[in-house]
């Protein structure tokens, strides 16, 4: 992994954050789009949030996030949140989250595998110009 700052995945990454906190204040009614949608874009902008810095493996970025997302998410379990001193309501407690689903599972995978799919279209395109 090589240090490189890439305004274009910050602003995206921007971008993708504010879509977060919108589906988490003003769509927080929305059942659909806040317990899935949210899981299968917060992948995303882990990707694009790493590759604002760090020129790094695409496919091994995505297969990172996933299990990383993964990790949380069976981390939940444990409620670790809790553990590590997090109050019900605090950031930290929201990011962390505090019940484990396979469907959140499920969703980072979708996350993942659109991603992947954007990768390759684009390394196709990159190869055929």
């Amino acid at each position: 992994m090589k240090f490189k700052f890439t305004l274009k995945y910050l602003l995206i990454t921007i971008l993708i954050f504010l879509v977060e906190v919108l589906i988490a204040t003003v769509l927080k009614d929305q059942f659909f789009i806040r317990a899935y949608l949210g899981d299968v874009i917060v992948v995303m902008l882990l990707y694009t949030l790493v590759k604002s810095f760090f020129i790094v493996d695409d496919t091994k970025l995505i297969i990172g996030i996933f299990a990383f997302s993964c990790l949380v998410e069976f981390a939940q379990c444990l409620n670790i949140a809790e553990k590590l001193g997090f109050q019900r309501g605090s950031l930290m407690y929201i990011i962390i989250g505090n019940s484990f689903s396979w469907i959140d599972i499920l969703c980072y995978g979708a996350g993942c595998l659109m991603l992947y799919i954007i990768f390759k279209i684009k390394s196709a395109q990159k190869k055929s110009s």
